[in-house]
């Protein structure tokens, strides 16, 4: 009995350790798991980790797309803005705005990468496989977007290349141009400085290169606040006044030699016409006595004309002399110009009576010589006409025929009367001779002859 109860005890000491070992499994099993007894991060098993391996490099992959985005965004603004500071065209403006429009797409795929990186702490203790699965998911699309409008982005800024390259070369100008307008204003101010100290006073050109004055200071303020454009072209046009100056101003000694020669020039001839002019009444007085009145009538004022223009031209040089005493150039010149042409118009008058007489003279003695020139302009003609052809144009045919009969009856007028009208006779067939020179012109211009 005492063996029974012996081996009862056992059994029932087995039986106690057999119930305590699920109660201990369960206990040790949570710490083998956690790695022991000291707590740490979770260890889910090699095909968990890689997934959060895989999350973390997507993460790596958008953070790199997004910083190359972001980069190329900032360097094509800066060219957007060199654009935009010289160019104001259609095609810059249109630039302008495709930038602006890319940048709102910039914006949403920006906010969407972030997005993505704020909701999954992939460091974290609790994360679990399918969390990490999610979070590789989003990135990953994050990251694409990212790299889809870098392309359009790379896309754009190839199209911006010749607008770019435009305003580039504005750019290179602005410096070089600018200081050739400063530099152009130093000559101009040193060319006025050496003028007065020859004695001139140009006080003309010292007024224009005061007006530059203020063009400068706005040349000095620079492209910031005037614009690139605005600023090339200012410099343009201070570069040019101011060179305009200079060139004046270097130019007045020589200005003042030349009015002063040209004075003495025209007093000389004024002198010389009013000889002439008083030569002028002995040879009406001739063409008078010998030939019809119609010979001499329109010549009968040339004295009075003469001396009036003579007289006029005189006032004028007396005036051209006080404008160049006070150095008015302009006014110098002008009544310079004056006084030649009044003494151009005098002198025609006085030549035209000497030479009146001289041709009078000459076809009173041999008129045939002008018959035999005007039937040579005319035979050439109508030869000129019938080259080639059987039968002349009419519209070449007619005036020729005209100006044979215009002959006959120049020469039948020399033998009416006492006293034949030689000046019409001379007129007339001076007429005709440029009819055939008018007709053999229009033949060469039809046929392509020189």
């Amino acid at each position: 009995m005492r063996a029974s109860e012996g081996r009862a005890g056992g059994i029932r000491a087995v039986l106690r350790v057999s119930l305590a070992l699920p109660l201990l499994v369960g206990v040790l099993v949570p710490q083998a798991f956690a790695g022991g007894g000291g707590g740490g991060r979770r260890w889910f098993g090699g095909r968990d980790e890689s997934r959060r391996a895989g999350a973390q490099a997507a993460k790596d992959a958008a953070a790199a797309a997004f910083y190359e985005l972001d980069t190329a965004q900032r360097g094509l603004r800066i060219s957007i803005e060199t654009i935009s500071a010289v160019d104001d065209s259609a095609d810059a403006r249109r630039a302008v705005d495709g930038f602006a429009a890319l940048g709102r797409r910039i914006d949403e795929v920006s906010h969407t990468y972030i997005t993505a990186v704020d909701a999954h702490d992939l460091d974290r203790v609790e994360l679990d496989a399918a969390t990490a699965g999610r979070a590789r998911s989003e990135l990953e699309r994050a990251k694409d977007e990212l790299v889809r409008v870098k392309g359009e982005l790379d896309r754009f800024e190839q199209g911006l290349a010749p607008l770019l390259e435009r305003a580039e070369t504005q750019l290179a100008r602005l410096a070089p141009a600018v200081e050739r307008a400063r530099q152009a204003l130093r000559n101009a101010s040193t060319a006025l400085d050496m003028v007065r100290e020859q004695g001139f006073q140009a006080d003309d050109l010292a007024a224009r290169l005061a007006r530059l004055g203020p063009e400068l200071t706005r040349l000095n303020e620079g492209a910031g606040r005037h614009g690139v454009t605005e600023t090339l072209q200012r410099a343009d046009t201070v570069l040019r006044e101011a060179e305009a100056v200079r060139a004046e101003a270097e130019r007045v000694p020589e200005r003042a030699a030349e009015i002063d020669k040209r004075l003495v020039s025209l007093r000389t001839r004024a002198q010389a016409l009013a000889t002439r002019a008083a030569g002028v009444e002995p040879v009406l007085s001739e063409l008078r006595r010998r030939f019809s009145a119609a010979c001499w009538q329109d010549l009968q004022h040339v004295p009075e004309q003469a001396a009036a223009a003579s007289r006029q031209a005189e006032e004028r040089l007396a005036e051209a002399a006080r404008a160049r005493a006070e150095q008015r150039w302009p006014d110098a010149t002008s009544l310079l110009s004056t006084a030649r042409a009044l003494l151009n118009t005098a002198d025609e008058g006085v030549s035209a009576a000497g030479d009146r007489l001289r041709r009078l003279n000459a076809v009173a003695k041999d008129p045939q010589a002008e018959i035999e020139r005007a039937r040579f302009a005319v035979r050439d003609a109508q030869r000129l006409a019938m080259a080639g052809r059987t039968t002349p144009e009419p519209r070449h045919a007619g005036p020729l025929d005209e100006a044979v009969g215009r002959i006959d009856r120049a020469v039948a007028g020399l033998d009416s009367g006492r006293h034949p009208d030689y000046w019409a006779f001379l007129t007339e067939l001076e007429a005709i001779r440029e009819t055939a020179a008018q007709v053999v012109e229009r033949i060469r211009e039809e046929r392509g002859k020189p």
